[in-house]
């Protein structure tokens, strides 16, 4: 098989380093201005040097989306921005408006031009279109079925990124107006306030509607998808913290290596959708890839999304000497718990808490204070951002 790209998203520089050290193959991220997630901390110029510096000496790649819907304030300093990504050095930006990828190549950039999933592309004419203009990759709809892609690759012969996992639109990604109409905050300008995630009042005693998509998850595609032609996976999230980008990105990595070499078995998969359905507080179903999705891929009556606590910690450095882990911690845990350490250069495993120590040596029973530095002796050798969770699947029963 072809070898094929994963792709993390990126709110900020500690997100980016996390996910390029649990094995994503590329990053996409947003400067101050353009993006189409306002509410995330985003890059400043400097910022994207630093990580285009960090992403290149791990032989990685950054995508910067400028994706916004454009309209006329906006295009005034359009072309120094552009100037400004291409002296960084970024490899790519994703776009969906057209004068941006016009003004890319009017200037003669270095960078490639990608076509956004703002784009909605679904079709092979619309993907011709594209093609003509000089892009070199695109970004198909969320909504796209696995007939699509293949036409389109067949038809195009483009690189094809599509979106694996995370949440979904409940209209077409990009067409929403409902914020606007709501809040008056524009969704295609970065603003969405996610009105498909209410409820409302249902004309129904004491009863709620809601319109919520549950989210995105096609790890049970991935091989289908490589053979169809698919050339990057994209992992949508960069409003989400270190953990769940973590967590993700280790489970499709691994996951797409064992395809890769085909040595991955049923239970393996069972077990990489099981962790992957435990991460998120909304359930999540592989939506449109195999037709049109029905009732049970969505919300419609209300649903808890409740916060997830699994994550218990980040390892800052381990003394191998003393066989000591420093941890940072993130939730709740104290003595004989039973917990899991994971992390991009080891199995995960398991182990019980036996002794805690603070930061000054001395013995406490719990670990109750948010970020508390705390010392455990662990024989196992951990690595800094190796990571803490709470232990509620049992590897050994799906193997």
């Amino acid at each position: 098989m072809p070898k094929v790209e994963l792709l993390a998203p990126a709110g900020d520089l500690e997100k980016l380093k996390i996910a390029c050290l649990y094995g994503a193959d590329a990053i996409y991220c947003s400067g101050k201005k353009y993006g189409l997630r306002a509410n995330a901390n985003n890059f400043t110029i400097e910022e994207l040097k630093e990580a285009t510096k960090f992403v290149h000496e791990l032989s990685k790649k950054i995508y910067i989306t400028v994706n916004l819907i454009f309209h006329e304030e906006e295009l005034t300093n359009l072309d120094d921005y552009l100037q400004d990504l291409d002296a960084i050095g970024v490899d790519a930006i994703i776009a969906s408006d057209i004068i941006v990828l016009k003004r890319s190549k009017d200037l003669n950039l270095h960078f490639e031009t990608h076509v956004s999933t703002q784009a909605s592309i679904l079709n092979d004419e619309a993907a011709l279109f594209y093609k003509k203009l000089g892009v070199t990759r695109l970004v198909l709809a969320r909504e796209a079925h696995l007939k699509d892609i293949q036409q389109i690759k067949k038809a195009t012969g483009l690189e094809l990124e599509c979106f694996i996992h995370g949440a979904m639109c409940t209209s077409f990604s990009g067409r929403c107006v409902l914020s606007n109409y709501c809040t008056n905050r524009d969704s295609n300008r970065g603003g969405c306030a996610q009105i498909c995630r209410w409820t409302f009042e249902s004309s129904e005693a004491n009863s709620v509607f809601s319109m919520t998509p549950k989210d995105l998850n096609l790890i049970e595609y991935i091989e289908a998808m490589i053979q169809s032609g698919v050339n990057s996976f994209k992992v949508e999230g960069r409003m989400r913290g270190i953990y769940y980008i973590a967590t993700i990105i280790l489970v499709y990595r691994r996951m797409i290596d064992k395809i890769l070499n085909n040595n991955l078995t049923v239970g393996e998969s069972k077990y990489y959708l099981a962790i992957l359905n435990r991460c998120a507080n909304r359930d999540s179903t592989p939506q449109f890839i195999d037709g049109i999705p029905g009732r049970e891929q969505q919300y419609f009556l209300g649903r808890d999304e409740l916060s997830n606590q699994d994550f218990l910690g980040i390892v800052l450095s381990y003394d191998e000497e003393k066989k000591l882990a420093i941890i940072e911690q993130r939730n709740y845990f104290k003595i004989d718990d039973e917990v899991e350490f994971f992390g991009p250069n080891h199995e995960t495993f398991s182990y019980i808490v036996q002794e805690i120590f603070d930061e000054n040596d001395k013995k406490i029973e719990i670990a109750n204070h948010p970020k508390m530095i705390v010392k455990l002796k662990i024989n196992y050798k951990l690595e800094k951002y190796d990571m803490m969770r709470i232990k509620v699947i049992d590897k050994q029963k799906f193997l």
